[in-house]
């Protein structure tokens, strides 16, 4: 039996804050908590409850491998820092954060190292992270270093003053400008996959897709997050049977292309400065394998 104690630095519902600082699912959470194995300052409470801060979590849990995130020396593609946060260009492959499948080498080890603080809302294994990007997905992700720049930054998400924009080469020619909404949730038949569904039962999405160029058989498209949910591009994508090329999770696999993961890249973000209430705006060129593919298929 390993005992495990957390104390909230912020008020959050109990089953969502667990989701965050373990690698427990929601359904383990749940199920630990309706055998009582999950005490709030030493009561039994619901796992939907809203907790406060200073709040102590008390889990008992058996045959659970703790994780635990430490620093490594992994190189940083920092776009730009200042006291209370930074924009770094994460590199394609490398995981967000510590989970059970990946225990190390990954971004918040990297932060761990080459930052002194960061911010401790996400707990111990998700330190100043803000917001995620897939393993295979590269691009600009904000990090905060302060719990005020984090609050600030979260709060920007829900509200939409927070922007991302992608590019994404996908499979089939396209030459409207589009939008894909509904509902994302869970693929019954397989757990790594999301799908759109038009009923309430999962969470609301919503991209803006603009055509950028049109190939013989694929298509250069500017992906703006108006939500952000789990694979919510990827799956978007997938439900107008136009995957992403080399995203074999949705239908992406392609042989005349090789690529290591999906040609999925967050190139723009903008924000408000958290401190300064100045609007921040950062952009990146494509990666040079991405570029190069582009350059291939407008010569072909």
């Amino acid at each position: 039996m390993r005992e495990f104690v957390y104390e909230l630095n912020t008020e959050m519902r109990l089953d969502v804050y667990l989701s965050q600082v373990t690698d427990f699912s929601r359904s383990y959470i749940k199920r630990l908590n309706d055998e009582g194995s999950i005490l709030v300052n030493g009561r039994q409470v619901k796992a939907g409850e809203s907790l406060a801060q200073g709040d102590r979590i008390t889990i008992e849990a058996k045959d659970i491998e703790p994780i635990d995130a430490s620093p490594e020396n992994i190189p940083l593609d920092i776009v730009y820092e200042d006291d209370d946060l930074l924009v770094i260009n994460k590199q394609p492959g490398l995981v967000v954060h510590p989970c059970a499948t990946t225990k190390s080498h990954t971004l918040v080890n990297a932060l761990m190292y080459h930052i002194k603080n960061l911010s401790s809302i996400n707990g111990k294994l998700r330190p100043g992270i803000v917001h995620r990007l897939d393993k295979d997905t590269g691009g600009l992700m904000l990090v905060a270093k302060t719990d005020n720049a984090h609050r600030s930054l979260s709060e920007q998400l829900k509200d939409k003053t927070l922007n991302r924009e992608y590019k994404a080469l996908i499979k089939g020619r396209l030459k409207e400008d589009f939008v894909v909404e509904g509902f994302l949730s869970r693929n019954p038949k397989n757990r790594e996959q999301m799908i759109l569904t038009q009923n309430s039962t999962g969470k609301y999405s919503k991209t803006i897709f603009s055509v950028d160029k049109v190939f013989d058989h694929y298509t250069l498209l500017n992906c703006r997050l108006t939500t952000g949910r789990t694979h919510q591009i990827r799956a978007h994508l997938k439900s107008i049977n136009h995957p992403i090329v080399g995203d074999k999770l949705y239908g992406g696999a392609d042989k005349s292309i090789k690529t290591s993961g999906q040609l999925l890249f967050a190139y723009k973000i903008n924000f408000i400065h958290p401190k300064t209430n100045q609007k921040m705006q950062f952009e990146v060129d494509l990666p040079d394998y991405f570029q190069a593919i582009l350059d291939r298929l407008a010569q072909d």
